[in-house]
């Protein structure tokens, strides 16, 4: 997976350089101290992935990101864990904080590989059909999958497809995050944020800005938060 830094620290970028010069299938192609110095570069290039700092002189990282083409993924590297939120509304693959650590790099990659996999694929045409009561049909890579609204976590969009990700599999499919929110039960599924919709029924702890569900963090928008909160959290709290 071809790569680029985009930071305007010179020590950062050499900390990121060197995390990726140690993690297989990736390599860096490019290394720029601010958005416009790499904007030339992005159009006359191929970069699959961006490693992107936020806070940066001129345009920051959050302007960039709306910028870049649609095939290519960002994952966001700062100081400063506030900016989580709206990283993830530019559909960021991940968010690390500086000084990143070697295991929670691999991570956010892993999570850049698996969904460049996907991507690859050939998924035209692909939608939601034969909802039930408690299953529906979506088209992906070809074929059917049966998910029941149970297995599900969470669903992520990303780009101009959405992620469902179910406790023992993750099926992608091109579609609009709203289509399939109106199609599942509200009951048991609630929009968080621009990005995500979660099943409430496996959150296994929320603060005012995340949902953890298992391992995953799921950030809450400044917009959804009241009505999560209200109609999910709040009612459901034991008195003392």
């Amino acid at each position: 997976m071809n790569c680029i830094i985009i930071d305007d620290e010179p020590l950062a970028r050499e900390a990121i350089g060197m995390l990726i010069s140690q993690t297989y299938d990736l390599h860096l192609i490019g290394s720029f101290n601010s958005p416009e110095a790499a904007a030339g570069f992005l159009e006359n290039n191929t970069v699959e992935l961006i490693f992107l700092d936020i806070q940066m002189p001129g345009i920051n990282g959050i302007e960039f990101a709306r910028t870049i083409p649609k095939e290519t993924f960002v994952i966001f590297t700062t100081a400063y864990s506030e900016f989580a939120t709206d990283s993830y509304e530019v559909d960021a693959i991940d968010y690390l904080i500086k000084p990143v650590k070697s295991e929670r790099f691999q991570k956010a990659v892993e999570k850049a590989h698996t969904y460049s996999r996907l991507f690859k694929a050939d998924y035209a045409n692909n939608n939601i059909e034969q909802v039930a009561d408690d299953y529906f049909f979506v088209k992906a890579d070809r074929r059917m999958f049966k998910v029941y609204f149970n297995n599900i976590l969470f669903i992520q969009g990303l780009k101009d497809y959405v992620v469902i990700h179910s406790e023992n599999q993750k099926v992608i499919t091109a579609m609009n995050i709203k289509t399939i929110c109106d199609q599942l039960p509200k009951d048991m599924f609630v929009r968080v944020s621009k990005s995500y919709i979660i099943n409430v029924k496996h959150i296994s702890s929320v603060d005012n800005n995340t949902v953890y569900i298992g391992t995953n963090e799921i950030p809450i928008g400044s917009i959804y938060r009241d009505f999560f909160f209200t109609g999910f959290v709040t009612k459901k709290i034991v008195n003392r």
